[in-house]
């Protein structure tokens, strides 16, 4: 692709475009007056034979066989884009151009670089025109000519100054010396081009371009080649050196260039095309044996589609997907998760209100006794209150059937993704399957609810793990476990220490810790009650106190056992535990306390213990029974909901489908998937033909190793003000030369501003290798 800026002026005069190709000159030099040069243009050559017509970007479709319609239409376009004025744009104008006589290659032409400012232009033009020159010369596929008509003095080239910032070893820069049979009589541009006076690394190539008079008059290319061809074989300066100059041999060295930048890059860019086509051969695999004129095809197509999803949905559910989602859990380990940890959940999370559940407890057991007062717990209590709390499994037991349905649901449409292509087969088969499961969720549903019913319906009290009543006895079930200080043993001994307590239905016991290995002492509950302690004002800690009816001693010799907490609640707790094991208060309540405490406990000890023992028969029923539930409901909801499913699919799927709508409809395309193929199938063909024409590209291609560097420092030099030997005319002519260095001593400007191009290439170039080596 070359890349070309140039001055901004109004007339043309000599400085025509220089590239590839023998009669693209005849179009290049007609479509760009530089007066219309205000926007960046893409123009595109692509060879093709027996053809010669050009299409715009904007004008898709059209087709322009005549080359002054083409100028016309640039003219329109970059007014439309720019104004009528001279103001720029950096939005390009495509045009691309298929011929015969053309390399497959792109220019972009852009604005040439302004000082000042004209008519609507704005105040930083030239900051604008250099980024966007930068934007293009900066790559490092870029190669750089530098363009310098030959009556204007080369050691001020803006151009070249441009190149040295961006190409500093020289390696991408060539010098282009235009005008020279421009050039004052007597002068010439001999040291130059023979690279002797201000040195490049690739040197200087003179041309000789047509004039504004030959354009005008559409001199034919040919002649005008051929007239370039005569002037340096007659003109003495030139002639020894002119198999190297003229624009045949600047297209050979560009060619080389590119040839030698092809060379360098193909491994890279091989592995490029190879991920390409690994990345897109999975997608392309299915399209490759897309036959539509096969009228089996679409039968064919929705036997293997409705195949696949079965699959897919199965490889979900079981876990064995060939595609692992690594974001979140889904399909068949999400339902995992709701029976072995969202369920379970639920049913802990149905924590019962003790104050609550301890109250019905004693209000069922009044009950029971009516008038009498009861000697013996009533197990009529305890069933009452076990079926109650049965009964609450069914929220948690629904919760997770729909929990279930949704996951299933979801997995549903992932798996119709593969159906995306076929719009109408993909909202059936997902009606179909989602109405299949709401069938199924109404027959699941009523088997749990059956099973909660079952449960209900007996209560098994001679399970193996029920604690029993007769076990109870001796089990001695523990009521509250935590850690107190003995706060009155502890000031006698040098300050007071902490135990792990344990508090039974019998007796109270402390250990040295929580592991309840050591134990220190085990206290009877027999006549024993609590009281209050004042609290110290040297002490942070809240105290209760334990001492017996009989005035006994409670430990040792110490008539009262106090015990300390870190907070009020705490002493609370315990004293409502020792309550449940039948150590009441010494002191009485005050009405509100009375009130308060008759509303969650009876002051009745042996009401208590009753309440203490149906609380403990029914967690260890309730245990057995949770135990229970969570084992059937996932059973049952694999049984009739997934396992279902999956044979739904399998099985009935298919002719459902068939008799939901007419095939033809239901395989109908959409016109977004039809494109997709396309696009892709061309792009795998064009991958493996570019790789293909990689491969046979013979490593004897010619190349040509950079040339040594040079001595290019009087660029930055020329920038810095230091006075220079002038380009042209050449050292063996002074006049011209001490007139040049005047005018540039006045301020005036040396000479024009220069052209600065570049050439890179593109991948349609890479296709075509074998054409650009073969030139």
């Amino acid at each position: 692709m070359l890349i070309k800026t140039a001055p901004m002026r109004v007339n043309r005069g000599k400085d025509a475009v220089i590239t590839s190709g023998q009669n693209s000159e005849a179009f290049k030099e007609t479509l760009f007056p530089y007066n219309y040069c205000k926007s960046a243009w893409v123009l595109s050559y692509v060879n093709l034979s027996f053809v010669e017509y050009a299409e715009f970007l904007h004008c898709k479709g059209k087709k322009f066989t005549d080359f002054d319609e083409v100028r016309h239409e640039i003219e329109a376009e970059t007014d439309r884009v720019t104004g009528m004025n001279k103001g720029i744009s950096s939005i390009p104008i495509n045009l691309r151009v298929y011929s015969p006589h053309v390399l497959n290659l792109t220019l972009i032409d852009l604005p040439g670089i302004t000082k000042v400012p004209v008519g609507d232009q704005p105040p930083d033009i030239e900051y604008q025109i250099r980024e966007m020159i930068m934007q293009f010369i900066t790559r490092e596929n870029c190669l750089i000519l530098a363009v310098t008509p030959a009556n204007t003095d080369l050691a001020n080239s803006d151009a070249l100054k441009l190149a040295k910032e961006v190409d500093p070893q020289g390696l991408r820069t060539i010098g282009v010396i235009t005008k020279l049979d421009l050039m004052d009589e007597g002068t010439d541009a001999r040291d130059v081009l023979e690279n002797k006076l201000l040195p490049l690394r690739r040197g200087y190539v003179g041309v000789v371009n047509r004039s504004q008079k030959d354009i005008d008059g559409k001199k034919d290319i040919k002649a005008a080649m051929l007239a370039e061809r005569k002037f340096f074989l007659s003109h003495p300066a030139y002639r020894h050196i002119a198999d190297r100059m003229g624009t045949p041999h600047l297209q050979k060295v560009l060619n080389q260039q590119l040839t030698n930048h092809i060379r360098d890059t193909l491994p890279n860019f091989r592995n490029k095309l190879q991920g390409q086509l690994l990345s897109i051969e999975h997608e392309v695999e299915a399209y490759k044996n897309f036959k539509p004129e096969d009228p089996t095809r679409k039968t064919k197509a929705l036997l293997q589609m409705v195949q696949q999803f079965a699959v897919d949905f199965e490889k979900r559910i079981e876990g064995s997907g060939d595609q692992v989602d690594t974001l979140e859990l889904s399909g068949g380990a999400k339902i995992n998760r709701i029976f072995h940890e969202r369920f379970p959940f639920e049913i802990v999370k149905m924590e019962f209100n003790e104050k609550e559940l301890r109250r019905e407890i004693s209000y069922a057991i009044k009950n029971i006794h009516g008038i009498r007062t009861g000697l013996f717990t009533p197990d009529m209590a305890f069933e009452a209150i076990v079926k109650k709390q049965i009964v609450k499994l069914k929220g948690p037991s629904l919760k997770s059937v729909d929990l279930v349905i949704q996951e299933l649901i979801n997995t549903v449409k992932k798996c119709t993704k593969k159906l995306a292509n076929f719009p109408r087969l993909c909202e059936e088969t997902e009606r179909i399957v989602a109405n299949h499961i709401r069938e199924r969720e109404g027959k699941t549903k009523d088997q749990v609810l059956l099973l909660i019913d079952i449960q209900v319906s007996y209560i098994n009290t001679n399970h193996e793990d029920f604690i029993g009543f007769a076990k109870y006895v001796k089990h001695l079930i523990v009521i509250r476990k935590g850690w107190l200080t003995i706060s009155n043993i502890g000031i006698m001994k040098g300050g007071s220490k902490g135990y792990w307590f344990v508090l039974t239905a019998e007796s109270l016991s402390w250990y040295k810790d929580d592991e309840e290995k050591e134990k220190k002492y085990m206290l009877p509950l027999d006549n024993l009650k609590v009281r209050d302690v004042e609290k110290s004002f040297m002490s942070s800690k809240h105290i209760f106190a334990l001492f017996n009816t009989e005035q006994r001693n409670v430990y040792k010799d110490y008539r009262f056992l106090e015990l300390a907490c870190d907070s009020q609640e705490d002493v609370d707790s315990w004293k409502a535990s020792l309550l449940r094991a039948g150590v009441y208060p010494d002191k009485s309540l005050t009405e509100n306390d009375e009130n308060g405490q008759a509303e969650n406990f009876s002051m009745d000890p042996q009401l208590e213990r009753q309440v203490e023992t149906i609380r403990n028969l029914v967690d260890s029923y309730m245990s057995i029974i949770n135990k229970c539930i969570r084992d059937l409901i996932p059973k049952t909801i694999m049984h009739l909901m997934i396992n279902n499913v999956k044979d739904f699919i399998n099985s009935e799927l298919l002719a459902q489908l068939y008799s939901s709508e007419d095939q033809n409809t239901l395989m109908e395309e959409s016109a977004e998937q039809a494109q997709r193929r396309d696009e892709m199938l061309r792009m795998y063909q064009a991958l493996k033909e570019a790789l293909g024409i990689i491969g046979d590209i013979s490593t004897a291609t010619t190349f040509t190793p950079a040339p040594p560097p040079v001595d290019d420092s009087w660029i930055q030099r020329s920038r810095s003000g230091m006075e220079l030997p002038l380009v042209f005319p050449s050292s063996r002519t002074e006049g011209s030369g001490q007139e040049s260095v005047a005018r540039a001593r006045e301020g005036q400007p040396p000479g024009l501003m220069h052209l600065c191009w570049g050439i890179y290439r593109t991948p349609v170039t890479l296709f075509k290798i074998s054409r650009i080596f073969s030139t």
